[in-house]
């Protein structure tokens, strides 16, 4: 396992346990899922120079265009329930009371 494969799978780890572990805030579980989509993202850009393809991959402009439309719709989420609860906190938000 070469070195930048090491650093994405370690970062998407850690983006994932920082999202299991720590929600106690929306905006820390939307940054953990940011950070987990832009590591699969640097993983599929550099995973056609690596195998030595000669037409560049559409995956990672697919993958870079559902990652802004998730974070658009994760921030008017954080100020929609914002401005509905008051706060970010994660225990505040319960769907049976919706």
């Amino acid at each position: 396992m070469s070195l930048s494969h090491l650093s994405f799978y370690s970062a998407f780890a850690l983006s994932s346990l920082g999202l299991a572990f720590h929600r106690t805030h929306l905006i820390s579980a939307l940054l953990c899922l940011e950070s987990m989509m832009l590591s699969m993202y640097i993983a599929l850009s550099i995973w056609p120079i690596e195998n030595q393809a000669t037409s560049p991959a559409l995956m990672p402009m697919l993958m870079l265009t559902f990652s802004a439309c998730e974070a658009g719709t994760s921030l008017a989420m954080l100020v929609a329930s914002t401005r509905t609860h008051g706060s970010d906190h994660l225990h505040n938000l319960n769907l049976l009371q919706c």
